[in-house]
């Protein structure tokens, strides 16, 4: 009959087609099994933030939310209102067709949507250490619950084992009783 393999025979396996040496491979197990392996991302990526990538994140929390969006409109129709019709043409900053407008917010847009994508591609790292985590989770937990399982397995085989003889010796008690 062809032996069942355990979670820690496959682990076994995808390890040797990774060429680890076998003093790493137990080393990993060992890792998997006994040790806790949870990580805190946030903690992890926070300790090593620079001020840059604070920055990065202040400006995409801000420059993402309702309320930037909100007052940025306000800001644009204030300034159509007032270079249109508070100002005559004379006195006017930038006339219509508001190119100093067009130029300011290029240039926020240029600088803003870098900044952006900086944070994101670290929520993105982080999102990707958390999988990892995960995944490493999971699988200690399959570990654990095989083992467990076949723990429990060889526990009721005993019981049975023991139930077993119990019966037998009751069976001869009773069969020596029936002699006398």
């Amino acid at each position: 009959m062809e032996r069942r393999r355990t979670k820690k025979d496959i682990v076994k396996m995808l390890l040797r087609n990774n060429e680890l040496e076998e003093q790493d491979e137990e080393e990993l197990l060992n890792l998997l099994i006994d040790q806790p392996i949870a990580i805190d991302v946030d903690k992890q990526e926070e300790a090593k933030m620079t001020r840059g990538d604070h920055f990065a994140d202040k400006l995409s929390e801000v420059a993402g939310s309702w309320t930037f969006i909100l007052i940025f409109v306000l800001f644009l129709l204030a300034w159509i209102v007032f270079n249109t019709i508070l100002l005559t043409s004379e006195q006017a900053i930038d006339p219509y067709p508001f190119i100093l407008l067009n130029l300011v917010l290029s240039c926020i847009s240029a600088l803003q949507a870098p900044i952006i994508m900086m944070s994101q591609n670290r929520q993105a790292e982080k999102d990707s250490l958390r999988n990892q985590n995960d995944y490493r989770t999971d699988l200690k937990s399959e570990l654990i619950l095989e083992s467990l399982h076949d723990q429990m397995n060889s526990i009721l085989k005993n019981q049975r084992q023991i139930l077993k003889y119990i019966k037998e010796e009751e069976e001869k008690k009773n069969e020596s009783k029936k002699d006398n």
